[in-house]
């Protein structure tokens, strides 16, 4: 065969070809989004191929700025045209002074009076498994409360709390960990929804744990997250969050609430319990906090300081340029008032959403706080529950995320059954690309849909172009490739 006769690849089609062959099947997003990423800014990634999405993940939350902010790049080039040591395990250097200072500032004041923080392994369930041994050390307990819907990381204890039991079946189990129900308006463990939900969810839990034949014995924490990320953006009550706090102080249980993904302005506030103003005893604190690089910590109220030298160790624990990028990301958060925007804007969106769900019947609920939110989709045609719940559509929802990366929209999927798309966009997202993220959230919805209904118009429909041109981040190419990729109705199955 002549080399004119070889087919032209794709611009990074060799790139994943061999991370499929090289990768484990563990792999997550890269099944999701077959793209190689080459360049990006702010909430706009480019791929090889030249097209340009507006990113909807951001890390899984990690990127409270977007890709590349110019505060954190002069960060990282500060400190390295400083000569600074950038690995230097627990010692204490200028950097690590400095994002602890920054940090505290941020935490509530009443939290950070009394707080001593301990630097962990670069990820956040690393951060939980310190959290929980921190906490078994100081009560002499073991066991711990957890949530339906939780997750906190993948090794073992973490994985132990957390509630996804796919991920769980094929291992031994991680420890006694009691699952109590979580409030979830929508789809409620009790049939019954809103306060009247999280009012039994507090009864139950308080009951139970008084009941001296109820088969629980006294743990050494209740974890648990203020808004579940991965459970489907479920957000806490204040009100239940309040009763939590309450119940644990009550029986001298200590109360750990893990800020990964919640954390740095994310839920329009500073940190999520700020909502309803309880403090806790611990919060574990991963993902922005390093302003994208690895970075995960501890924090915890000085009476529970009572850990030998060595109890929670590990290499990585010192990571030089994350603590420069993770401090200029917190008090750039919290000048420019990022939370507040996050609110404002999360606020505009989910009414649009909510607008958008009576006239597309495949969305079943819209909930979320700030700019953490998520769309459940539902089997259109099948009778609601008790609480006007319908069945979660998986493969509905697959098809959705599929067409939107066809508009040039990134957003993953979350949830009980994989059925919640989530939105997690940069605090800094404009009021141009919040319209254009919602343009092509919308269609992407309707287009599935229509094709949904309607099989035979599939055919006619793969005519239409779903290709998305020009600057995600403009204002002008959000609102025309959103117009352009309407009637688009041939999506691709399956991940």
């Amino acid at each position: 065969m002549s080399l004119a006769a070889i087919p032209a690849q794709a611009p990074g089609e060799a790139v994943l070809r061999r991370q499929r062959v090289r990768e484990s099947s563990a792999r997550t997003y890269a099944r999701s989004f077959p793209i190689v990423p080459v360049r990006a800014n702010g909430m706009t990634v480019e791929g090889a191929d030249g097209r340009r999405y507006l990113d909807c993940l951001s890390g899984a939350g990690t990127l409270a700025l977007g890709h590349n902010h110019p505060v954190v790049l002069e960060a990282i080039r500060r400190t390295l045209d400083s000569g600074a040591p950038l690995h230097l395990l627990d010692l204490a250097t200028a950097e690590k002074d400095d994002f602890t200072t920054a940090l505290f500032e941020s935490l509530p004041p009443e939290f950070a009076a009394r707080a001593r923080v301990h630097f962990c392994g670069p990820a956040g369930t690393d951060a939980v498994e310190a959290a929980l041994k921190l906490m078994q050390t100081a009560t002499g307990r073991s066991g711990a409360l957890a949530f339906t819907g939780a997750y906190h990381g993948m090794t073992a204890g973490a994985l132990a709390l957390t509630g996804n039991t796919a991920v769980k079946e094929p291992l031994p189990s991680g420890g006694d960990v009691v699952r109590l129900p979580y409030p979830y308006g929508y789809r409620c463990p009790f049939g019954v929804g809103g306060e009247a939900g999280a009012d039994l969810s507090a009864t139950y839990v308080e009951r139970l744990l008084d009941d001296p034949s109820g088969g629980v014995t006294t743990p050494a924490a209740m974890v648990l997250e203020a808004v579940q990320g991965e459970g489907g953006v479920v957000p806490a009550p204040d009100g239940w969050l309040r009763a939590m706090r309450r119940i644990t102080a009550e029986r001298g249980i200590p109360l750990i609430v893990d800020e990964v993904q919640t954390g740095v302005g994310r839920t329009g506030r500073m940190w999520a319990v700020e909502h309803s103003g309880v403090v806790p005893d611990a919060m574990v604190l991963s993902k922005a906090i390093g302003g994208s690089l690895p970075l995960a910590v501890v924090v915890y109220r000085e009476d529970y300081d009572g850990w030998r030298p060595g109890a929670h160790t590990g290499t990585f624990r010192g990571n030089t340029l994350a603590m420069a990028a993770g401090a200029a990301t917190l008090r750039y958060v919290a000048a420019h008032g990022l939370a507040e925007r996050a609110a404002v804007v999360g606020d505009r969106l989910t009414s649009r959403l909510r607008d958008l769900a009576t006239e597309l019947p495949a969305i079943g609920d819209v909930r979320g706080r700030g700019l953490m939110l998520g769309v459940e989709l539902v089997d259109a045609a099948a009778e609601p529950d008790s609480c006007g719940a319908r069945p979660a559509d998986p493969a509905f929802a697959v098809r959705v995320r599929e067409a939107c990366l066809e508009r040039g929209l990134i957003v993953e999927l979350g949830g009980r059954h994989d059925a919640v798309l989530r939105l997690l966009p940069p605090l800094t997202i404009t009021d141009e690309q919040a319209a254009a993220v919602f343009d092509r959230l919308a269609d992407a919805i309707a287009s599935v849909s229509s094709v949904s209904s309607t099989p035979s118009s599939a055919a006619a429909g793969s005519a239409g172009s779903a290709g998305v041109s020009g600057s995600a981040g403009s204002p002008a190419s959000g609102r025309d490739d959103a117009v352009a990729a309407r009637g688009a109705e041939s999506v691709r199955e399956g991940r």
